[in-house]
């Protein structure tokens, strides 16, 4: 894998039929899930999880990479072998999460920033030699009162530019990943409008910091209603203004975005990444990066119990081949109950 050129992984990662698992949950974030199972949140319950999906049968029809938290990229499975390694070995590209997370921004009540840059170029290196082929860098972007200010979008907008040029300079492929949140009550044309203004920010942003457009990836949200709105937009709505803002926004020569699911239950990011691909037509690849959305199935059947991993792998795969049809148009909404 090390011979393989930045523009080949990221066409690999957002190949056909295959989409992106997020599983670096930070352990004060995996804590909170593993809580809502009744399950301590300890380093090898942590393990034992991840190496639950990542030994899935057929994992590999429909995962092309995983991201990867600090932790995780070190821990080594109960066979003797890395994490890293046993993906790897399915031909599953091993990725990292580098940001160190988002903090209050000075003088903007109540926006955030994300840290993480300082010895960042040391971190890539140390993640490169422990298999790790791309990265992610999250910015938040939240919707509200006066909110989001410009200072903010091009504060953030800045720092994913320059984390996205540290990673191509050691020679991994970066996932660039600018957040609208789903909580409020805004619509989706407010919605529309901030990741419109957004992703213009960091697309010129990633223009004066040299960054290679081929050699990278966009992870943005859905144009969604807000969680709280009365009224909520269907998926024919959600689709249509999502492809619209990124023919607005995303230069051609981005080879694929992968959406975040963003607090959006597995059927409904099921359902409306499918309507993206079905009858839409668009010139990058569409697909997915989901945390929550491929896991939440998972983590129920499994609630902590070595005797569940099988039914916990099985509710893996399932909702993985029904992401992987929506990716390429042919999820019914049916299959959720079949």
């Amino acid at each position: 894998m090390s011979e393989i050129s930045m523009e080949q992984i990221a066409s690999q990662l957002v190949a056909k039929g295959k989409g992106i698992l997020a599983a670096d949950e930070s352990t004060g974030t995996i804590t909170k899930r593993f809580d809502s199972i009744g399950v301590q949140s300890t380093e090898e319950t942590r393990r034992d999880y991840r190496e639950l999906l990542f030994t899935a049968d057929g994992i590999s029809n429909y995962i092309s990479g995983v991201i990867l938290y600090d932790e995780t990229i070190r821990q080594t499975a109960s066979n003797g072998i890395t994490l890293a390694q046993i993906l790897t070995d399915q031909g599953i590209i091993p990725g990292i999460k580098v940001d160190k997370g988002a903090k209050a921004l000075a003088f903007s009540e109540g926006e955030l920033v994300t840290e993480g840059l300082d010895g960042l170029r040391e971190r890539l290196a140390e993640y490169r030699s422990l298999g790790a082929r791309f990265a992610k860098w999250r910015a938040v972007i939240r919707i509200g009162d006066a909110a989001p200010s410009q200072y903010c979008i091009d504060t953030n907008a800045h720092a994913l530019a320059r984390y996205a040029a540290l990673c191509q300079e050691a020679d991994i492929v970066p996932i660039v990943e600018p957040e609208v949140l789903m909580d409020g009550d805004h619509t989706i044309d407010e919605c529309y409008a901030v990741t419109e203004t957004t992703l213009k920010t960091v697309f010129d942003e990633l223009y004066k910091q040299r960054v290679v457009l081929e050699q990278m990836l966009l992870k943005p949200n859905m144009v969604v209603s807000g969680m709280d709105c009365p009224e909520q937009a269907g998926p024919d709505e959600v689709a249509a203004k999502t492809i619209y803002c990124f023919e607005q926004t995303v230069p051609l020569a981005v080879p694929g975005i992968a959406f975040l699911s963003g607090g959006q239950s597995e059927a409904q990011a099921t359902l409306n990444l499918n309507t993206m691909n079905d009858g839409h037509s668009h010139p990058w690849e569409l697909t997915y990066s989901f945390g929550r959305a491929l896991q939440a199935s998972a983590l129920r059947a499994w609630g902590g119990k070595a005797d569940n991993k099988k039914a916990a792998q099985d509710a893996f795969i399932r909702r993985a081949r029904l992401t992987s049809e929506a990716r390429d148009g042919n999820y019914s909404a049916l299959d959720e109950n079949s």
